[in-house]
């Protein structure tokens, strides 16, 4: 039997902090990334013949330290691997501030256990440099292998550097522009908006504007001391968000359904049986009967078709919350993929109150 699980009553709405609903336009992390070389593996690289990059690599960087290699010459290296590097660069980071990277290996390295990641520059999405990584990397998992066998803890091709990239350059932001300070709540919700905009101006005055569903804008101090004691106040405001639209989730792949508080479902008759085929076929061997003449061995196939219908009782169902709601679907006793054709039904139907997405 399913079970959709759920308040048996609606919860009275608590208040969160501005800080928890919005963002401010203008503070925001950047990705970066970059390729580079780990070296020092024992024996766990990539395998040179199948990853020609990582030649490619190793040979323009040791030209660049003024080692020249005759021309022919084949590498087989197996203590040297290619990876991607990525770090997040947060906002008003200062150049010499260290970041944490991710090392993974991009080719067929069987560990990065025990490697040194070579200096590598971390480059945004303009193709500037904007931090630069090097250090010992920490893998978390751990493995052995010998006689055809092998025994692996945890993932081997991906590990990280605590500390391992210092920033090289600011990114501008656009925080306070031209003295207006912007906010963009995390949902499009005209309620929360509303709400939040009569919150702030009941403590600062008349300072803040909805734009829309989803933007508000403060008059902010145009001193800078000023302005980061001001957002830090706006951020510590408590807000009752408005009540989210209602919505069912249905995960198709793995039958989970989720639905929130505010999903209701009208009076409505459900009967659901399952009606299965199963058609089998076996051989049939013929042969010709004693003494005949010409007569050959025939193979032929004999098939059977079953048609099973499971009954379906027919049950009244209806619910003004969501602890209604999931007593009425959990005494259908449907299946998991019963319960996302149940859905689909009733909502073509009318009855199911509620977006319904399927993911």
């Amino acid at each position: 039997m399913t079970t959709v699980t759920g308040a048996a009553f609606t919860p009275p709405a608590h208040a969160e902090r501005i800080k928890d609903l919005v963002s401010i336009q203008g503070v925001r992390s950047n990705a970066l990334i970059g390729y580079g070389l780990v070296v020092g593996l024992d024996g766990t690289g990539d395998q040179t013949t199948q990853t020609p990059f990582t030649v490619q690599s190793l040979t323009t960087m040791l030209s660049q330290l003024g080692v020249t290699l005759p021309p022919g010459t084949n590498l087989q290296l197996k203590n040297v691997a290619a990876v991607m590097v990525t770090a997040t660069l947060p906002a008003f980071a200062r150049p010499g501030q260290a970041l944490d990277v991710t090392v993974s290996s991009l080719g067929n390295a069987k560990s990065l256990r025990g490697g040194t990641l070579l200096l590598t520059p971390l480059k945004g999405a303009d193709g500037q440099v904007y931090g630069l990584s090097q250090g010992n990397v920490l893998v978390g998992g751990i493995g052995a292998s010998g006689g055809g066998s092998s025994v692996t803890v945890n993932h081997l091709s991906v590990g990280r550097i605590a500390g391992g990239a210092t920033v090289e350059r600011v990114v501008p932001t656009g925080l306070a522009r031209d003295g207006i300070v912007t906010l963009a709540v995390n949902s499009t919700d005209f309620t929360t908006t509303e709400r939040i905009v009569v919150a702030i101006n009941g403590v600062f005055g008349e300072i803040a504007t909805a734009i829309d569903g989803r933007t508000v804008q403060i008059t902010a101090p145009a001193d800078p001391t000023q302005r980061v004691a001001f957002l830090s106040q706006i951020e510590s405001l408590n807000v009752t968000p408005g009540a989210a639209s209602a919505k069912v989730i249905v995960n198709a792949r793995t039958g989970s359904v989720v639905m929130n508080q505010t999903v209701t479902v009208e009076t409505c008759a459900v009967a659901h049986g399952n009606l299965s085929v199963s058609i089998s076929t076996e051989p049939v061997i013929s042969q010709p009967t004693a003494f005949s003449r010409g007569g050959q061995t025939v193979v032929a196939e004999r098939t059977q078709i079953e048609i099973k219908q499971d009954k379906g009782q027919l049950m009244m169902v209806k619910g003004a919350n969501l602890g209604e709601v999931v007593k009425a679907l959990n005494a259908i006793g449907a299946t998991p993929q019963d319960l996302l054709s149940i859905l689909q039904a009733m909502k073509a139907a009318g009855a199911l109150r509620a977006e319904l997405e399927i993911i």
